[in-house]
């Protein structure tokens, strides 16, 4: 259309005033959403003790966020895409701060899960429209190689933030103060991004079809719980349904993508092999890390006895590591080559995580926090270059779309990790033998049996939640050697799918 879009771009429209600065607003987003996902296991402890959740309804409360996100992303960036990124941006974020109150005075398990949903929906808003507003205030490959290397980073250090804010205020005021340090933030970027960031959307976007956005979120959510239903209970009649129900949808949403002159996603963008290569390289790493890292914080403080704070403290290497890999990211795979990054990534994260198949109670930290260190590396490489292939694949008109299909594989990936690897753990953890008067709260989670043993004799307590720990731990070690499996043979698919892979040219890929 305009000259913008061609290749010969005009210095202005390829250095475009106050992109830096517009760049820290939206990596205020990327901290908001970054901060509320790791405080949440961090709270969980709490959470059990106070609303005295269910194992199942646990698990509810740490996946229908992203349950409900993974099924709206792809819908809510192409919301952004017509009505205006930066528009979307602001009322989402607006919400998100809105719907964190409510959060933080939840009373009851039910009332928990209804508010993680309504934030999944806020949630869906923003991190599509952060990464398509990078995509079109960065013209320039290499500088938009570093914006999104910042972008990635700012979500690690806020993955750092959140646990030690998070155990600080765990430590001095009640569990929902972690969901309210989301309104400073939410209040920062609204005021400022409304001065700073330029709005930008599709020239003629055509109708937003609400058919697809249904199907959508129907599919999403129907096949991800038939995945956790069948992992937490086995086939039973609900999972049957849902399976069937969520893949009929998605096969009506591909067909229907297909047929409609301006689709929500245009799913012409799988034909490349280097975007379909690193949207599937995102979604099976987070599977493979997601369900451990919601259940590493229970390990270090109901298993080892940690403080909050000090929890927190202890997951800060793998923060460090992506930080610092995330800033180096574009520079070494321009230097190498983006299938060895990726893949020298993901393969990192594996053996780390095959490391951690030998925790015990008494683990030290040294092999930990080693071992996240290497995590936090392989992610920082992995993620940013995967997202930089993702947005230089499209033009720039379909950031949203991009953007959303990557965050997509995010969350659902996620959601698929906290069902399958947290089921596993979940289910070696059931099985323990408790003494005589073990009550049946003590098999629902650990935090319902420590909660269980302050009403048990001492020896028969100390009985019971030593058992209840070693067959937590024994759960966690599987599901790290799960993971490490699922991680390893990403590497594999990403070395052959990124085959020719470049980072030098906004589209340049074989």
């Amino acid at each position: 259309m305009t000259s913008t879009l061609q290749p010969t771009m005009t210095t202005e429209a390829v250095k475009r005033p106050g992109r830096w600065l517009a760049l820290g607003v939206l990596v205020l987003a990327v901290l908001l959403v970054a901060v509320d996902a790791t405080v949440l296991g961090l709270a969980t402890p709490y959470i059990s003790e106070d609303l005295k959740p269910s194992g199942t309804q646990l698990l509810w409360i740490g996946d229908v966020y992203s349950f409900v996100i993974a099924g709206l992303l792809v819908s809510m960036g192409s919301l952004g895409d017509r009505i205006g990124r930066k528009r979307i941006l602001l009322i989402g974020a607006t919400a998100f701060g809105a719907i964190s109150v409510f959060n933080a005075y939840a009373t009851t398990p039910e009332m928990m899960i209804v508010a993680r949903a309504l934030l999944g929906v806020a949630g869906a808003t923003l991190m599509p429209a952060t990464l398509a507003l990078i995509r079109n205030l960065f013209h320039d490959p290499r500088e938009r190689s570093l914006a999104v290397g910042i972008w990635g980073a700012t979500a690690s250090a806020g993955t750092a933030v959140g646990p030690i804010v998070g155990g600080f205020l765990l430590e001095h005021f009640w569990w929902g103060s972690v969901f309210l340090i989301n309104l400073p933030v939410m209040v920062v970027l609204v005021l400022v991004g409304i001065k700073l960031l330029p709005e930008s959307r599709t020239a003629n976007p055509g109708p937003w079809d609400l058919l697809s956005v249904v199907l959508s979120l129907v599919g999403m959510i129907g096949v991800v719980y038939a995945i956790k239903e069948a992992a937490t209970h086995g086939f039973a009649w609900s999972a049957l349904a849902a399976g069937p129900l969520g893949a009929a949808a998605l096969y009506g949403f591909v067909r229907r993508q297909l047929r409609l002159p301006t689709p929500l996603l245009d799913m012409r963008l799988f034909r490349n092999r280097g975007f379909s290569g690193a949207v599937l390289a995102d979604l099976l790493t987070i599977l493979g890390l997601s369900g451990l890292v919601f259940f590493l914080s229970q390990y270090l403080q109901l298993v080892q006895g940690r403080r909050p704070f000090e929890a927190g403290l202890a997951e800060l290497p793998a923060a460090i590591g992506a930080v610092v890999a995330g800033l180096i990211a574009g520079r070494v795979a321009r230097r190498f080559s983006v299938r060895s990054v990726v893949s020298g990534g993901l393969a990192a994260i594996g053996l780390a995580l095959a490391a951690l198949t030998v925790l015990d109670q008494s683990t030290g930290y040294p092999l930990l926090g080693t071992a996240l260190l290497v995590v936090g590396v392989g992610a920082g490489f992995s993620f940013t270059v995967t997202a930089d292939v993702i947005l230089s694949s499209v033009p720039k008109e379909q950031a949203g779309s991009a953007s959303a299909v990557s965050e997509t594989a995010y969350e659902l990936g996620a959601a698929l990790g906290i069902a399958a690897l947290g089921s596993i753990v979940t289910g070696v953890y059931r099985d323990f033998t408790g003494p005589a008067g073990t009550p049946a709260a003590a098999h629902e989670s650990l935090g319902g049996a420590v909660e269980a043993a302050a009403q048990m004799p001492a020896d028969s307590a100390a009985t019971m939640l030593d058992a209840a720990r070693t067959s937590f731990v024994d759960g966690l070690a599987l599901a790290a050697g799960v993971g490490a499996a699922v991680l390893l043979s990403a590497a594999v698919a990403a070395w052959f799918l990124l085959r020719g892979q470049k980072l030098e040219g906004a589209t340049k890929h074989t």
